[in-house]
């Protein structure tokens, strides 16, 4: 009788695991998309750089020339967020007029899924204080997906714009990415979105600028912080 109650619960155990064989596997639940500084983006067929993450708005910044139609995606094609304005009036060629006034920022309303950090790929939070002015000769770095974090010195200020060298490195898909002020030992100070290479200079959009566009094209009346 124990011998047959045995083989039963023995042959009981078997229909189960083969039963269970033929079912579809349950996925395991993924993490939201993890959205931070200096991450990669892509908008259509354009690779960019995130520049500035406001963790509590739910809200990111990059260059306005990475825009594209439709949702922005982080580099696992995850949605990450939609356009939600932005200024562009990046020159052509090689050659600005110090005193032409550059605008070139994109605001993006992340979507609820995602998880917002302030956080570069280093380890360093990135905060924003718009009040923050810059002055030639000041240390800045800057963070893009293909060159990483090279630093450096800005080299002159311009009409919301402004200019660096001794360091600062840049390749096509690091547009977008922050330029900060990198205190030892401290968070980063993000002072600038980075716009392109003109001439033999990289160069940057003020954040101090950007976040007057900002106030003015949204309607609001602080800062984003």
């Amino acid at each position: 009788m124990v011998r047959r109650m045995a083989i039963r619960a023995f042959a009981a155990s078997v229909s189960v695991a083969a039963l269970a064989s033929w079912l579809p596997s349950v996925p395991a639940k993924a993490d939201p998309p993890l959205v931070f500084p200096g991450m990669e983006i892509h908008q259509d067929n354009r690779v960019c750089t995130l520049g500035y993450v406001d963790p509590a708005l739910k809200i990111a910044f990059t260059a306005g020339h990475c825009r594209g139609g439709g949702p922005v995606y982080d580099r696992e094609h995850n949605v990450i967020g939609r356009l939600a304005t932005f200024r562009d009036n990046t020159p052509s060629g090689t050659t600005v007029a110090t005193d032409q006034v550059i605008s070139d920022y994109e605001a993006i309303v992340l979507d609820s899924s995602v998880t917002a950090s302030n956080i570069l790929p280093g380890g360093r939070r990135l905060d924003s204080n718009p009040s923050v002015a810059l002055a030639p000769g000041q240390a800045v770095c800057h963070f893009g997906v293909i060159t990483g974090e090279t630093c450096g010195t800005v080299e002159s200020v311009n009409n919301g714009w402004f200019t660096m060298s001794h360091g600062v490195q840049s390749q096509k898909g690091d547009s977008g990415g922050p330029v900060y002020l990198a205190p030892d030992g401290g968070p980063g100070q993000i002072v600038g979105i980075f716009n392109s290479v003109w001439g033999d200079l990289p160069a940057a959009v003020s954040w101090r600028a950007t976040s007057d566009q900002v106030r003015q094209d949204l309607g609001v009346t602080s800062n984003p912080h």
